[in-house]
């Protein structure tokens, strides 16, 4: 799988985002569940996944800053 970049995840709206963060932990709960029975090939995709959901979580925490109103 292919990591997709920062600017394509900064596209995505909240709503695309919240999908995408679980999709992403879904499938990083079945690579866990491939590495306790030893059969997880490439364990590298681990570390991909949870790059791209701290990435979707960041761009979620940025749009909800900019959504909030200001305070002095």
């Amino acid at each position: 799988m292919a990591m997709p970049s920062f600017n394509t995840i900064k596209d995505l709206t909240a709503q695309e985002l919240a999908a995408k963060g679980r999709e992403l932990r879904q499938e990083l709960f079945h690579l866990r569940i491939q590495q306790a029975t030893a059969r997880l090939e490439k364990s590298h995709q681990m570390r991909q996944i949870r790059k791209q959901v701290a990435h979707c979580e960041t761009r979620i925490s940025q749009l909800r800053k900019a959504s909030q109103p200001k305070t002095a």
